[in-house]
Protein backbone atom coordinates (compact mmCIF):
# COMPACT_ATOMS: atom_id res chain seq x y z
CA UNK A 1 0.00 0.00 0.00
CA UNK A 2 0.92 3.55 -1.16
CA UNK A 3 0.03 6.82 0.32
CA UNK A 4 1.76 9.94 1.02
CA UNK A 5 1.84 8.54 4.69
CA UNK A 6 3.35 5.57 4.12
CA UNK A 7 5.92 7.66 2.16
CA UNK A 8 6.65 10.15 4.67
CA UNK A 9 7.11 7.50 7.44
CA UNK A 10 8.58 5.29 5.61
CA UNK A 11 6.37 2.32 6.60
CA UNK A 12 4.83 -0.51 4.41
CA UNK A 13 1.00 -0.08 5.78
CA UNK A 14 -0.14 3.09 6.60
CA UNK A 15 -1.09 1.98 10.10
CA UNK A 16 0.19 3.62 13.25
CA UNK A 17 -0.44 2.57 16.78
CA UNK A 18 -1.22 4.89 19.18
CA UNK A 19 0.54 6.59 21.81
CA UNK A 20 -0.86 5.54 24.80
CA UNK A 21 0.27 6.19 28.41
CA UNK A 22 1.68 3.02 30.22
CA UNK A 23 1.01 1.20 26.94
CA UNK A 24 2.92 2.73 24.46
CA UNK A 25 6.82 0.46 25.77
CA UNK A 26 9.61 -1.31 23.48
CA UNK A 27 7.45 -4.80 23.38
CA UNK A 28 4.30 -3.49 21.51
CA UNK A 29 6.71 -0.29 19.38
CA UNK A 30 8.78 -2.92 17.89
CA UNK A 31 5.96 -5.46 16.96
CA UNK A 32 3.70 -3.05 15.30
CA UNK A 33 6.63 -1.83 13.43
CA UNK A 34 7.87 -5.27 12.52
CA UNK A 35 4.70 -6.33 10.99
CA UNK A 36 4.79 -2.85 8.99
CA UNK A 37 3.49 -0.38 10.46
CA UNK A 38 4.60 2.25 12.70
CA UNK A 39 4.85 1.53 16.35
CA UNK A 40 5.06 4.60 18.89
CA UNK A 41 6.85 4.51 22.52
CA UNK A 42 4.73 7.01 24.74
CA UNK A 43 7.56 9.72 26.20
CA UNK A 44 5.62 10.34 29.24
CA UNK A 45 5.34 6.60 30.22
CA UNK A 46 8.79 7.02 31.32
CA UNK A 47 9.41 9.01 34.85
CA UNK A 48 12.53 11.00 32.96
CA UNK A 49 14.49 12.01 29.89
CA UNK A 50 17.03 9.79 30.48
CA UNK A 51 14.41 6.34 31.01
CA UNK A 52 12.94 7.62 27.71
CA UNK A 53 16.56 7.11 25.95
CA UNK A 54 17.18 4.02 27.30
CA UNK A 55 13.50 2.46 26.40
CA UNK A 56 14.44 3.68 22.36
CA UNK A 57 17.42 2.14 22.93
CA UNK A 58 15.15 -1.28 24.00
CA UNK A 59 12.89 -0.50 21.29
CA UNK A 60 16.18 -0.47 18.59
CA UNK A 61 17.16 -3.88 19.94
CA UNK A 62 13.85 -5.12 19.04
CA UNK A 63 12.91 -3.87 15.35
CA UNK A 64 15.26 -2.46 12.41
CA UNK A 65 11.85 -0.62 10.92
CA UNK A 66 11.19 3.11 11.77
CA UNK A 67 9.27 3.72 15.25
CA UNK A 68 8.38 7.03 16.52
CA UNK A 69 8.08 8.68 19.90
CA UNK A 70 4.63 9.79 21.34
CA UNK A 71 4.92 13.61 23.52
CA UNK A 72 1.62 14.39 24.94
CA UNK A 73 1.57 18.06 25.83
CA UNK A 74 -1.43 18.89 28.97
CA UNK A 75 -1.39 22.22 30.77
CA UNK A 76 -0.16 20.84 34.62
CA UNK A 77 0.42 22.83 38.14
CA UNK A 78 3.60 21.69 37.48
CA UNK A 79 4.33 20.14 33.65
CA UNK A 80 7.04 17.42 32.60
CA UNK A 81 10.17 18.61 31.82
CA UNK A 82 8.69 18.95 28.04
CA UNK A 83 12.14 20.74 26.35
CA UNK A 84 14.22 17.44 28.05
CA UNK A 85 11.89 15.23 26.57
CA UNK A 86 12.00 16.65 22.90
CA UNK A 87 16.56 16.89 23.16
CA UNK A 88 16.11 13.00 24.49
CA UNK A 89 14.33 12.06 21.33
CA UNK A 90 16.70 14.40 19.04
CA UNK A 91 19.71 13.07 20.77
CA UNK A 92 18.25 9.33 20.23
CA UNK A 93 17.92 9.89 16.64
CA UNK A 94 14.23 9.40 16.93
CA UNK A 95 12.80 10.44 13.06
CA UNK A 96 9.25 10.77 13.80
CA UNK A 97 7.17 12.21 16.45
CA UNK A 98 3.70 12.36 17.25
CA UNK A 99 2.57 15.20 19.27
CA UNK A 100 -1.24 15.77 20.81
CA UNK A 101 -2.97 17.91 23.17
CA UNK A 102 -1.68 21.03 23.61
CA UNK A 103 0.26 22.94 19.95
CA UNK A 104 3.88 21.90 19.70
CA UNK A 105 4.81 24.95 17.98
CA UNK A 106 7.06 25.61 20.83
CA UNK A 107 9.60 22.24 19.56
CA UNK A 108 8.50 22.18 15.93
CA UNK A 109 11.72 24.07 14.88
CA UNK A 110 14.14 22.05 17.07
CA UNK A 111 12.36 18.84 15.88
CA UNK A 112 12.50 20.19 11.54
CA UNK A 113 15.87 21.32 12.16
CA UNK A 114 17.28 17.49 13.19
CA UNK A 115 14.57 16.21 10.17
CA UNK A 116 11.91 14.80 12.81
CA UNK A 117 8.43 14.18 10.84
CA UNK A 118 6.26 15.61 13.46
CA UNK A 119 2.49 13.89 13.44
CA UNK A 120 0.07 16.25 15.54
CA UNK A 121 -3.32 14.44 16.86
CA UNK A 122 -6.24 16.80 16.72
CA UNK A 123 -9.83 16.40 17.87
CA UNK A 124 -11.39 19.56 15.67
CA UNK A 125 -10.40 20.89 12.21
CA UNK A 126 -10.18 24.08 13.26
CA UNK A 127 -6.82 22.56 15.53
CA UNK A 128 -5.62 20.60 12.80
CA UNK A 129 -5.62 23.58 10.56
CA UNK A 130 -3.42 25.84 12.90
CA UNK A 131 -1.18 23.03 13.21
CA UNK A 132 -0.85 22.73 9.42
CA UNK A 133 0.09 26.36 9.60
CA UNK A 134 2.79 25.68 12.52
CA UNK A 135 4.65 23.48 10.22
CA UNK A 136 3.80 19.77 10.85
CA UNK A 137 4.28 17.07 8.66
CA UNK A 138 0.72 14.84 9.13
CA UNK A 139 -2.39 15.22 11.57
CA UNK A 140 -4.00 12.45 13.08
CA UNK A 141 -7.84 13.47 13.30
CA UNK A 142 -9.57 12.21 16.60
CA UNK A 143 -13.01 11.27 15.98
CA UNK A 144 -15.60 11.07 18.92
CA UNK A 145 -15.75 7.64 18.89
CA UNK A 146 -11.75 7.54 19.93
CA UNK A 147 -10.42 6.44 23.44
CA UNK A 148 -9.26 9.43 25.48
CA UNK A 149 -9.83 12.79 24.83
CA UNK A 150 -12.57 13.09 21.89
CA UNK A 151 -12.63 17.11 22.42
CA UNK A 152 -16.10 18.62 23.54
CA UNK A 153 -16.99 19.09 19.94
CA UNK A 154 -18.69 15.76 19.46
CA UNK A 155 -18.29 15.17 16.38
CA UNK A 156 -17.45 11.61 14.88
CA UNK A 157 -15.16 10.40 12.61
CA UNK A 158 -17.78 9.84 9.41
CA UNK A 159 -18.38 13.54 9.48
CA UNK A 160 -15.00 15.10 10.65
CA UNK A 161 -13.08 12.82 7.97
CA UNK A 162 -13.96 14.36 4.98
CA UNK A 163 -14.59 17.95 6.49
CA UNK A 164 -10.76 17.68 7.18
CA UNK A 165 -9.92 16.32 3.93
CA UNK A 166 -11.42 19.37 2.13
CA UNK A 167 -9.85 21.65 4.27
CA UNK A 168 -5.81 20.51 4.74
CA UNK A 169 -3.42 19.55 2.40
CA UNK A 170 -0.76 17.28 4.63
CA UNK A 171 -1.57 14.19 4.74
CA UNK A 172 -4.68 13.10 7.48
CA UNK A 173 -4.83 9.64 9.65
CA UNK A 174 -8.07 8.84 11.09
CA UNK A 175 -7.73 7.57 14.41
CA UNK A 176 -10.75 6.58 16.50
CA UNK A 177 -13.30 4.01 15.96
CA UNK A 178 -11.32 1.59 13.67
CA UNK A 179 -10.46 -1.67 14.79
CA UNK A 180 -10.48 -3.83 11.42
CA UNK A 181 -10.18 -3.82 7.68
CA UNK A 182 -14.14 -2.77 7.07
CA UNK A 183 -13.08 0.64 9.36
CA UNK A 184 -9.51 1.04 7.27
CA UNK A 185 -11.35 0.70 4.35
CA UNK A 186 -13.75 3.32 5.18
CA UNK A 187 -11.06 5.69 6.41
CA UNK A 188 -9.21 5.61 3.21
CA UNK A 189 -12.58 6.34 1.33
CA UNK A 190 -13.49 8.95 3.43
CA UNK A 191 -9.84 11.41 2.89
CA UNK A 192 -7.17 9.57 5.16
CA UNK A 193 -4.55 8.39 3.82
CA UNK A 194 -3.47 6.56 7.03
CA UNK A 195 -5.29 4.88 10.64
CA UNK A 196 -4.04 5.08 13.86
CA UNK A 197 -5.23 2.50 16.26
CA UNK A 198 -5.22 2.25 20.06
CA UNK A 199 -7.50 0.32 21.73
CA UNK A 200 -6.95 -2.39 18.97
CA UNK A 201 -3.19 -2.52 19.63
CA UNK A 202 -4.19 -2.81 23.73
CA UNK A 203 -6.20 -6.25 22.46
CA UNK A 204 -3.08 -8.09 20.99
CA UNK A 205 -0.47 -10.78 22.49
CA UNK A 206 2.26 -8.21 22.60
CA UNK A 207 0.77 -5.05 24.31
CA UNK A 208 2.28 -4.98 27.86
CA UNK A 209 -1.46 -5.27 29.65
CA UNK A 210 -2.56 -8.23 31.73
CA UNK A 211 -4.48 -10.95 29.88
CA UNK A 212 -7.92 -9.99 32.42
CA UNK A 213 -8.20 -6.45 30.90
CA UNK A 214 -7.72 -7.76 27.33
CA UNK A 215 -10.09 -10.34 27.77
CA UNK A 216 -12.51 -7.80 29.42
CA UNK A 217 -12.30 -5.98 26.02
CA UNK A 218 -12.96 -8.59 24.22
CA UNK A 219 -16.22 -9.55 25.69
CA UNK A 220 -17.42 -5.95 25.81
CA UNK A 221 -19.69 -4.44 23.46
CA UNK A 222 -19.90 -1.07 21.71
CA UNK A 223 -22.14 0.55 24.52
CA UNK A 224 -19.39 -0.74 27.36
CA UNK A 225 -17.65 2.93 27.32
CA UNK A 226 -18.23 5.90 29.49
CA UNK A 227 -17.68 9.86 29.14
CA UNK A 228 -15.85 10.94 32.12
CA UNK A 229 -15.20 14.47 32.79
CA UNK A 230 -18.09 16.00 30.84
CA UNK A 231 -19.04 18.35 33.53
CA UNK A 232 -15.11 19.65 34.09
CA UNK A 233 -15.10 20.05 30.09
CA UNK A 234 -12.35 17.62 29.65
CA UNK A 235 -14.55 14.77 28.71
CA UNK A 236 -12.37 11.34 28.26
CA UNK A 237 -14.17 8.34 26.99
CA UNK A 238 -13.03 5.39 29.17
CA UNK A 239 -13.99 1.23 29.53
CA UNK A 240 -17.16 0.70 31.37
CA UNK A 241 -16.13 -0.56 35.08
CA UNK A 242 -16.95 0.63 38.48
CA UNK A 243 -14.03 3.37 38.44
CA UNK A 244 -15.61 5.34 35.55
CA UNK A 245 -19.02 4.87 36.75
CA UNK A 246 -18.52 6.11 39.99
CA UNK A 247 -16.78 9.05 38.52
CA UNK A 248 -19.62 9.60 36.55
CA UNK A 249 -21.96 9.38 39.50
CA UNK A 250 -20.31 11.97 41.41
CA UNK A 251 -19.80 14.48 38.49
CA UNK A 252 -23.88 14.19 38.55
CA UNK A 253 -24.62 14.43 42.16
CA UNK A 254 -26.65 17.85 43.01
CA UNK A 255 -24.03 20.59 43.66
CA UNK A 256 -22.16 19.70 41.21
CA UNK A 257 -18.17 18.31 41.47
CA UNK A 258 -14.66 19.52 41.16
CA UNK A 259 -11.88 17.53 40.05
CA UNK A 260 -10.59 17.09 43.36
CA UNK A 261 -13.72 15.10 44.53
CA UNK A 262 -12.57 12.16 41.55
CA UNK A 263 -9.09 12.48 41.74
CA UNK A 264 -8.32 9.60 43.84
CA UNK A 265 -10.60 7.60 41.96
CA UNK A 266 -8.51 8.65 38.49
CA UNK A 267 -5.11 9.00 39.57
CA UNK A 268 -2.64 7.82 36.55
CA UNK A 269 -1.08 5.42 39.36
CA UNK A 270 -4.09 3.44 40.26
CA UNK A 271 -5.06 3.02 36.15
CA UNK A 272 -1.44 2.03 35.61
CA UNK A 273 -1.70 -0.48 38.55
CA UNK A 274 -5.20 -2.26 37.42
CA UNK A 275 -3.42 -2.69 33.67
CA UNK A 276 -0.46 -4.56 35.31
CA UNK A 277 -2.72 -6.52 37.92
CA UNK A 278 -5.75 -7.19 35.59
CA UNK A 279 -8.13 -6.04 38.35
CA UNK A 280 -10.49 -4.89 36.04
CA UNK A 281 -12.08 -2.58 38.54
CA UNK A 282 -9.23 -1.13 39.93
CA UNK A 283 -9.02 1.78 37.84
CA UNK A 284 -9.49 3.95 35.09
CA UNK A 285 -8.88 1.54 31.39
CA UNK A 286 -8.97 3.68 28.18
CA UNK A 287 -10.65 2.62 25.41
CA UNK A 288 -12.69 3.38 22.59
CA UNK A 289 -16.38 2.56 21.45
CA UNK A 290 -14.93 -0.09 18.64
CA UNK A 291 -14.19 -2.60 21.95
CA UNK A 292 -17.37 -3.81 20.14
CA UNK A 293 -15.82 -4.42 16.67
CA UNK A 294 -13.03 -6.85 18.78
CA UNK A 295 -13.36 -10.38 19.38
CA UNK A 296 -9.86 -11.83 19.91
CA UNK A 297 -6.14 -11.29 20.96
CA UNK A 298 -4.09 -11.48 18.08
CA UNK A 299 -0.25 -11.15 17.18
CA UNK A 300 0.27 -7.11 15.95
CA UNK A 301 1.38 -9.08 12.78
CA UNK A 302 -1.45 -11.36 12.64
CA UNK A 303 -3.69 -8.15 13.05
CA UNK A 304 -2.33 -6.18 10.50
CA UNK A 305 -1.96 -8.56 7.72
CA UNK A 306 -5.76 -9.44 8.44
CA UNK A 307 -6.55 -5.90 8.29
CA UNK A 308 -5.09 -5.07 4.87
CA UNK A 309 -6.19 -7.96 3.37
CA UNK A 310 -10.01 -7.36 4.28
CA UNK A 311 -9.68 -3.32 3.93
CA UNK A 312 -8.54 -4.57 0.05
CA UNK A 313 -11.61 -6.62 0.08
CA UNK A 314 -13.74 -4.28 1.18
CA UNK A 315 -12.44 -1.62 -0.97
CA UNK A 316 -13.12 -3.85 -4.15
CA UNK A 317 -16.30 -5.22 -3.52
CA UNK A 318 -17.62 -1.41 -3.39
CA UNK A 319 -15.85 -0.52 -6.22
CA UNK A 320 -17.72 -4.27 -7.67
CA UNK A 321 -20.92 -1.88 -7.30
CA UNK A 322 -20.12 0.91 -9.40
CA UNK A 323 -19.23 -1.37 -12.63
Amino acid sequence: MKTRITELLGIRYPIIQGGMQWVGRAELASAVSNAGGLGIVTALTQPTPDDLRREIERTRTMTDKPFGVNLTILPAVKPPPYAEYVQAIIDSGVKIVETAGNSPKDFIAALKQHDVKIVHKCTSVRHALSAERNGVDAVSVDGFECAGHPGEDDVPGLVLLPVAARKLRIPIIASGGIADGRGMAAALALGAEGINMGTRFCVTKEAPIHDNIKQALVEATERDTKLMFRTLHNTARVFRNAISEEVVATENRPGGCEFEDVRPLVAGARGRAALESGEVHGGVVSAGQCIGLIDDIPTCAELLERMVRECREHLDRARGWMD
